[in-house]
Parts: structure tokens; C-alpha cells; sequence
């Protein structure tokens, strides 16, 4: 899961080179909210999933659970 959910953040900020874990924050991403709504619809056409952003998503990790529960 990791390892898509990284791909599609590359992709999106158009830099292969961001080292990202389950700890990396979307602040350290420097997303602000509009290219953050951006990337979860991204994530959600990827995956095949929804995802609520008032879930308290703060980390890749927490993306991670989150996606996790709804299988």
C-alpha cells in the first residue's frame, strides 16, 4: 500500500526523488489544501477507494490505516 500510495505523491509532485514513510506528513509534503484535495482524488482513482478528509489525516501511516479499515 506504501509503495502506491508513494507513486501516485511522486507523481503528483512531479519529483521522483521524495523519500516517503508511513511517519512523512502532508505538511512536510508542503501540500496546501487545495493541491491536497488534488492529490486524494488522485489517490481515490488509483486505488479505487473514498476517502474522507475531515478523517484526521495527518501522515501516510494514517492514509494507510484508514484505507485498510474500508477493505
Amino acid at each position: 500500500m506504501l509503495d502506491k500510495i508513494a507513486k501516485v505523491i511522486r507523481d503528483y509532485k512531479e519529483d521522483p526523488n521524495i523519500v516517503i514513510t508511513e511517519e512523512t506528513t502532508f505538511a512536510e509534503l508542503e501540500l496546501d489544501s487545495l493541491a491536497t484535495v488534488e492529490l486524494i482524488m488522485n489517490l481515490e482513482d488509483e486505488l479505487g477507494v473514498t476517502i474522507e478528509l475531515d478523517q484526521g489525516i495527518k501522515t501516510v501511516g494514517d492514509l494507510i490505516r484508514l484505507l485498510e479499515k474500508q477493505k
